[in-house]
């Protein structure tokens, strides 16, 4: 469900919100104003997958670098027209993370959409399964 504002967001959610380790802000929109007022796309299940991934990486801290973007701040992000993003996705910094542990457990959660990257892996659960390399960094994910 799309909120236009973070606040918005925290009003209708503030009684349901059961994912202690994330937050509306680090989820929402970052173009800051430029687009949209900061829209944030919940999605319980997608919550619930990033917390079984923290979970099962011990409690570790996943950094969100980006979440859900506006149709404006994805083109101006250079993002797919089709991205996840304008809907829910999350790039993890991998700072602090074995890379193939994180993997691993994302897809343990049910994240299907999996995009390795040489600084962060993108996660998204969409119907059909897909994973694909950004720019440079194949030679990375290789073990």
């Amino acid at each position: 469900m799309l909120y236009s504002t973070p606040a918005e967001a925290a009003a209708a959610l503030s009684l349901v919100w059961r994912w202690p380790n994330f937050s509306i802000g680090e989820l929402a929109c970052r173009c800051r104003g430029r687009f949209c007022a900061g829209e944030y796309w919940h999605d319980a299940g997608f919550l619930d997958g990033l917390e079984a991934v923290r979970a099962a990486l011990g409690g570790r801290a996943l950094v969100v670098t980006s979440g859900h973007r506006c149709a404006g701040w994805n083109a101006a992000f250079g993002g797919a027209p089709l991205s996840r993003h304008k809907q829910i996705a999350a790039d993890i910094a991998l700072a602090g993370h074995d890379r193939f542990a994180l993997l691993e457990e994302a897809e343990a959660a049910g994240f299907t959409g999996l995009g390795l990257a040489k600084s962060f892996l993108h996660l998204d659960r969409r119907a059909r399964p897909a994973r694909w390399y950004y720019p440079g960094s194949e030679t990375l994910w290789k073990r």
